[in-house]
């Protein structure tokens, strides 16, 4: 049984094996592939999409396939080509590494057991180069000054990049006439650091990168620098006194951020500062002027401009000073009013006590000038301001020197000296204000007396044909009229008896008058003379009133009146406003008979002196004894 199967196993598998041998007789001989190639897109500069469909594999697998290119016709697989694959169908190759602006030949490949089948040709040409592509890289590490950015060149546009690098400028789009750096060449990632920049400024940046095309920019950024201090100088101090003090600064620089507050900080000790004590002079940039006030006297104070921004705040240079001393009193002195036979008022203003309390002030005087608080002296007070005094006790037809004077811890400050001379008084009441001409103390007005400085009356003459004849003392008023304001006329008989004026005063002699006129300007020569003499001393004698015309300045504060004459060959009076005479007590140099006397005009400026007979009546100007 078991022999019986084993042959029929034989059998059957001898069978099969006819069967086989007579099947692989029959088998079709393998052909090339059938193909067609695709048209080329997505071209650019260097790089293009094509591939193919292989429509048949020709009864064999295909082992390769993909497409073959040159710049010669029916590239082959031995020369530039893809892989891309087996099988039959579509299918797709990238072509890389193409150069620009350049022909080039495609034709899709399949090869399986009978070869390498080609598909139909076709044609491309490569992209013109351009400019490179890149991006701007934000900026990183930015500073007061400087930042970090740089740039990403994602292709060199078919043209190999010989410089990139980034620019920037304040104004939107920099390019490469702004700011830049220089980062090598090629494309790919680069850092580029910027340097000298201003604190507190925006900027604009932007990534750059050059080939032989031309230049490409990347997109603009933006970033600001941080704010720093500002820059300020310090003023020196132009001014000062025991209590202030001017100076200033100027600020060059803000910093990179708005200034808020400027001005100067001092203080007895080095390195003042703002939050001590201190100005607030306006806020932003440039120069300012700043007043200390509220300081000690002799102190020595340490100063220095500041300015804050929102940074902080910065200083100047330190300088110092020192305040002005203590000193005396600041006081001026009042004019002298009200005098009177023994009385005066006077006073003074204390304008600035210079630094110490003013603990007494009033008025000092003297008859013999300069006065200090040493001689005789009336306080007034305390402190600062006006004040007035009234002076009693004098001693009448007195020269007196007055100052206002106040006291301070440094000591006692003056016034200016002021000059007044007291009134005098006759037998009979009436009562003179004096004038200080040079040395001559001399009487302000007329003599008005009626009675000699004895008690004894002067006889009043007022009939024309008496006077005419006199040759006895007499006198009367300019047209027998009493007046308040003019003298009386005397002739020269009352003059000669020594007793007209008050005691202690006497009718001025040629040489006196002529003292006078030359105090006032006129030469010793001029003054020698006879008849108009001098320039322009009769203007300077002459009263502001009373004249006709007015041609008086009274310079002198003679106050001379226009009171007329009574002439003594007639007895008669003439010449009111026009004309004023007085009495010398000198004869004249040649005549005895007559007397010297001065004369003013109203339309002359000079003085006339002459002589004339006794008999005349003219005015008489006392003059104090020395």
């Amino acid at each position: 049984m078991k022999r019986e199967i084993r042959f029929n196993l034989t059998l059957i598998l001898a069978i099969l094996a006819g069967i086989a041998v007579t099947f692989s007789g029959c088998k079709r001989k393998p052909e090339l592939a059938t193909l067609t190639t695709a048209n080329v897109t997505e071209i650019t500069i260097n790089s293009a999409k094509t591939g193919g469909n292989i429509s048949s594999d020709g009864g064999a697998d295909i082992t390769a396939r993909g497409v073959c290119y040159g710049t010669a016709t029916l590239p082959e697989i031995t020369g530039q080509h893809t892989s891309d694959s087996n099988g039959p169908g579509d299918f797709t190759s990238d072509l890389t590494g193409l150069t620009a602006s350049t022909k080039y030949y495609v034709r899709a490949y399949a090869t399986n057991e009978a070869g390498t089948a080609y598909g139909n040709e076709v044609t491309f040409t490569t992209a013109a180069p351009v400019v490179a592509t890149l991006t701007t890289l934000e900026a990183t590490a930015i500073s007061s000054n400087r930042a970090v950015s740089g740039g990403n060149i994602t292709s060199d546009g078919g043209s190999a990049v010989t410089a990139r690098g980034v620019c920037w400028s304040t104004a939107a789009n920099p390019t490469l006439s702004d700011n830049k750096t220089t980062n090598g060449s090629g494309t790919g990632n680069f850092a580029s650091d910027i340097t000298g920049l201003t604190p507190g400024t925006t900027y604009h940046v932007r990534a750059y990168a050059t080939n032989n095309i031309g230049t490409s920019y990347g997109n603009d950024i933006s970033f600001t620098t941080s704010a720093v201090v500002p820059t300020v100088t310090t003023a020196a101090v132009s001014s000062y006194t025991r209590t202030s003090a001017v100076t200033g600064g100027n600020v060059t620089s803000s910093g990179g951020a708005a200034v808020t507050a400027k001005g100067v900080c001092w203080s007895t000790s080095t390195g003042p500062v703002a939050t001590g004590s201190h100005t607030t002079d306006g806020s932003g940039t440039g120069s300012f002027t700043s007043t200390i006030t509220g300081l000690s006297p002799n102190t020595t104070y340490y100063y220095r401009a500041y300015a804050t921004n929102s940074a902080g705040t910065a200083y100047g240079v330190e300088n110092h000073f020192t305040t002005s001393p203590v000193t005396v009193p600041e006081v001026s002195t009042s004019s002298v009013t009200s005098v009177g036979l023994t009385t005066a008022s006077s006073g003074g203003n204390v304008t600035n006590d210079n630094g110490a309390q003013v603990t007494e002030r009033g008025i000092c005087y003297n008859t013999t000038g300069n006065p200090t608080i040493s001689d005789t002296k009336i306080p007034s007070g305390t402190g600062t301001g006006t004040f007035s005094v009234n002076l009693t006790g004098l001693t009448s037809g007195t020269v007196y020197y007055l100052k206002a004077y106040a006291i301070n811890s440094a000591g006692t400050g003056y016034g200016s000296q002021m000059v007044f001379s007291t009134s005098i008084s006759d037998v009979i009441g009436n009562t003179y204000a004096t004038v200080l001409i040079g040395t001559q103390l001399w009487m302000q007005t007329d003599l008005k007396t009626s009675k000699y400085n004895d008690n004894t009356d002067i006889p009043n003459v007022t009939v024309n044909e008496e006077w005419m004849v006199l040759t006895a003392p007499a006198y009367s008023w300019f047209n027998n009229t009493p007046s308040s304001v003019f003298g009386m006329l005397y002739n020269w008989y009352a003059v000669e008896t020594g007793k007209l004026c008050p005691s202690g005063w006497h009718v001025p002699s040629d040489n006196e008058f002529k003292t006078l006129e030359r105090h006032l300007g006129m030469t010793i020569a001029e003054a020698d003379g006879s008849g108009w003499r001098g320039t322009n001393q009769g203007t300077q004698l002459k009263a502001t009133t009373t004249w006709n015309p007015n041609t008086g300045t009274n310079t002198s504060g003679f106050t001379a009146l226009g009171g007329g004459y009574r002439y003594g060959a007639l007895g008669t009076f003439a010449d009111f406003g026009v004309v004023t005479y007085w009495w010398s007590s000198t004869l004249h140099w040649d005549d005895t008979t007559k007397a010297l006397y001065r004369r003013l005009d109203s339309t002359e400026g000079r003085v006339f002196r002459e002589g004339v007979s006794k008999a005349g009546g003219k005015y008489v100007r006392c003059l104090k004894n020395q």
